[in-house]
């Protein structure tokens, strides 16, 4: 309905994290599914949704179900959870466990990520025109 040239990215919690529940192969399944009707990007997050959930907090917790997701169904992916290092998010899209890097949490601590990271990865991003005053 949106037309070929608006790109449709559908989030998914790709496992409950809960012993015979929604697993990363069901996802798999759905993502091919997806795609099959024009999903151009799964945003790849996961959990929430049972107190009897076991997720193994770590950085980057979620990325091996993203890379799993972009491999076997074969679209493009959004890693996310607990990224908050730019050399990380730099490394997972270049290792191609992912197609681009999602976040959350980290913004709403640090609004200026994105400059803060490319500061540290030694680049210089570009500005829109009507934004060059603040750069």
């Amino acid at each position: 309905a949106v037309g070929a040239d608006v790109p449709v990215l559908t989030r998914i919690s790709s496992t409950d994290w809960v012993a015979g529940g929604w697993t990363v192969d069901d996802s798999v399944a759905l993502a091919a599914e997806l795609a099959g009707v024009g999903v151009d990007l799964i945003d790849t997050s996961s959990g929430g949704i049972s107190t009897a959930q076991q997720i193994p907090l770590a950085p980057g917790y979620q990325v091996p179900a993203a890379a799993r997701i972009r491999r076997e169904a074969g679209v493009p992916t959004g890693a996310v959870g607990l990224i908050v290092e730019p050399e990380h998010a730099e490394q997972i899209v270049a290792d191609g466990e992912a197609d681009l890097v999602l976040l959350g949490r980290e913004l709403l601590r640090d609004p200026y990520w994105p400059l803060h990271a490319a500061a540290k990865l030694n680049t210089t991003p570009t500005w829109p025109a009507q934004y060059l005053r603040a750069a």
